[in-house]
């Protein structure tokens, strides 16, 4: 690894000073001084691919910013690192935590409170010499519908609460790591995987926890997303989500990674998708489909010591089930037109 990440860093800082406390009718502007002429902007379900600051501002950002004023970045997390992927040929920055406003007009059909809502998000950035050449967006559409009170799925497996950050409070790494500590951070991250991957090749869908204890510390945090919940503990992570993940998904097939890198005691990664799976019935309390339907998944995990302690989780659950012909937002704006 480089470790060369304070100029990737400083140019999505430089960014985020500018835009985030520019006026609506600048956004377009600003984002265009901030990115590529050929900038890729990923959102989820149902903002999908854009091209250029011109559609991404009026698809995603003009509507949000209406509907959730004045808006305020709470970050958690940020750091970078060389992408795992392509052996280190693109940096990119994440940036993780909540986006805070006042829910004063309707948003995607959800109707409005008028009250706080924070919106989980999970925001990649490849960043290109003094550009921003990529964007992957994920946001917990979701825990909005839950916390205005029209939550459209069976109960959760999980608890569903506003996330913390990380419990040793050091996740914005602004200032330069010591690369040794991502190298360890890496190693335990491929080796997790390594061994979810002999679990599929093994095809218990019951694996024991003393598995997961050889890279997850038994009081591990999993911070699910809305439709799944968290969960504390090896156990009881394994009773609330893996298990069913593993028993009620069938013919799961993996694609790999866009993006996975590591900076100090953080790393993360993100797919598009990361897999495609059935529902053999079961996963999330929705009934059998025999539709094969992608996954698009971000995972930001904390090592402590030798092993995981925190990991935070988006994945587009309402593009998931809009591929087995559940639209979420489409029904909600039906009820609630006039």
């Amino acid at each position: 690894m480089k470790n060369n990440f304070q100029h990737a860093k400083s140019v999505v800082r430089a960014y985020y000073e500018s835009f985030d406390n520019a006026s609506d009718s600048n956004l377009e502007q600003v984002l265009k001084e901030h990115t590529t002429d050929d900038y890729h902007w990923r959102g989820m379900h149902p903002f999908y691919e854009q091209y250029g600051a011109k559609d991404v501002i009026s698809s995603f950002w003009k509507p949000f910013r209406k509907s959730f004023a004045p808006l305020q970045r709470r970050e958690d997390m940020f750091f970078a690192g060389d992408n795992d992927c392509d052996s280190g040929k693109t940096q990119w920055v994440v940036s993780v935590g909540h986006l805070v406003g006042l829910f004063d007009a309707d948003w995607l059909g959800i109707p409005h409170t008028g009250k706080m809502i924070f919106l989980r998000y999970a925001e990649f950035h490849r960043v290109e010499g003094d550009k921003i050449a990529e964007t992957a967006l994920f946001c917990d559409i979701l825990s909005v519908m839950d916390h205005a009170g029209h939550y459209p799925l069976p109960p959760m497996t999980g608890s569903a609460f506003v996330y913390p950050g990380p419990r040793t409070h050091d996740g914005l790494l602004f200032e330069a790591q010591d690369p040794k500590e991502a190298e360890k951070t890496m190693r335990v991250l491929n080796q997790m995987i390594a061994d979810l991957d002999e679990i599929n090749k093994s095809g218990d869908d019951n694996c024991p926890p003393e598995l997961l204890a050889k890279t997850w510390n038994e009081d591990m945090i999993w911070y699910g997303p809305t439709g799944i919940g968290a969960s504390y503990t090896i156990k009881r992570y394994q009773k609330q989500h893996q298990y069913p993940f593993r028993e009620n998904l069938t013919e799961k097939v993996f694609y790999g990674h866009i993006a996975r890198f590591a900076e100090g005691n953080y790393c993360g990664f993100f797919g598009w998708p990361n897999l495609s799976n059935k529902n053999s019935g079961g996963f999330l309390g929705l009934p059998k489909s025999d539709v094969k339907a992608e996954m698009r998944v971000v995972d930001i995990y904390r090592r402590e010591g030798n092993k995981l302690a925190e990991n935070w989780v988006y994945i587009d659950v309402l593009y998931y089930l809009y591929q087995q012909g559940l639209d979420v937002l489409g029904r909600m704006q039906k009820m609630n037109s006039k």
